[in-house]
């Protein structure tokens, strides 16, 4: 049940501008998700994405690190954050999804935009708004979604506009953000939730299920069992895994050789990230990277 009406919700209501691969783009996606449809692990995007809950109850993992939120909190990953909303069981929730990239501003705009930029770069981009800041923030959407329904040569950028308006007010307003962390877990849940925020902070360094087990003084048995049925994944898969993650990021953004992005990424060999790579991502790295590479050019020849 909709607990907040200050932001307009319209069932799989959708704005787009511009495509996931251009300089400029935006989709604004109004539905609801389910505990049927949880990822199995953290994702990560080459674009912005802000996600708005609008249900009491959800969690969101960014690097491994459990959030708890609350309605119209509103969350701000940056590209290549590894990150998940993790829905309860029962009905489904409603959020807004917003995802957007935007071109270079004018010189004279440079150090404005950096400081916009600067919300998603904050340790816990996470803000809750009360009372008339929340009203002020989420009007700015609500002008979105009016200006969706209106046609006109200048839709697009009325939007365009409103939207840096909202990114303003949240970089105005952050020393009103009243975020806290609460999740309501047992011991061992918040101490596996400790393991993979420490895992993601670690990942190049050579990290076994012995080690991990001395680092939070707990036996490897019961961790091992515990980790398996809290995440999903053994430990020693999580820690590929989110290697495997970091390296995708690298060969999408870097022209580093793969066997750098290897290394750096914490793999002791290029055969060992080979092997992990195609567990996981079913392809080899350097069919990754082409098929990317591939991708991007028939955008830009088609934009």
């Amino acid at each position: 049940m909709l607990v907040d009406n200050t932001l307009i919700y319209i069932p799989k209501y959708k704005i787009e501008i511009g495509r996931p691969e251009s300089s400029l783009y935006y989709f604004f996606d109004y539905d609801e998700r389910s505990y049927s449809i949880n990822m199995e692990f953290q994702h990560f995007h080459q674009f912005y994405e802000i996600c708005i809950f609008l249900e009491e109850s959800a969690g969101h993992l960014i690097d491994g690190v459990w959030y708890d939120m609350r309605c119209c909190d509103i969350v701000a990953l940056r590209p290549s954050l590894l990150h998940k909303t993790v829905y309860p069981e029962g009905a489904p929730n409603k959020r807004l999804i917003i995802q957007f990239s935007l071109p270079p501003m004018a010189s004279a705009f440079e150090s404005s935009m950096k400081s916009l930029y600067g919300i998603f770069e904050e340790t816990v981009p996470i803000y809750r708004f009360e009372g008339p800041y929340k009203k002020a923030v989420l009007e700015k959407l609500n002008d979105i979604y009016y200006l969706s329904q209106s046609p006109g040569e200048l839709r697009e950028l009325f939007i365009h506009n409103k939207f840096i308006e909202f990114l303003g007010l949240i970089y105005l307003y952050k020393e009103k953000n009243t975020y806290s962390n609460h999740a309501d877990f047992d011991n061992i849940t918040n101490k596996v939730y400790n393991i993979t925020a420490f895992i993601h902070s670690h990942f190049t360094e050579n990290i076994s299920l012995e080690s991990i087990s001395r680092e939070f003084f707990i036996s490897s048995y019961y961790l091992s069992h515990q980790f398996k049925r809290i995440t999903g994944f053994t430990l020693t898969d999580y820690v590929q895994l989110t290697r495997v993650r970091n390296a995708q990021t690298l060969l999408l953004s870097t022209d580093l050789s793969i066997a750098e992005i290897a290394f750096q990424c914490g793999f002791s060999s290029f055969s060992q990230f080979n092997r992990a790579f195609n567990k996981f991502m079913h392809q080899a790295p350097s069919s990754f990277r082409k098929s990317a590479k591939i991708a991007a050019a028939q955008s830009s020849a088609s934009s």
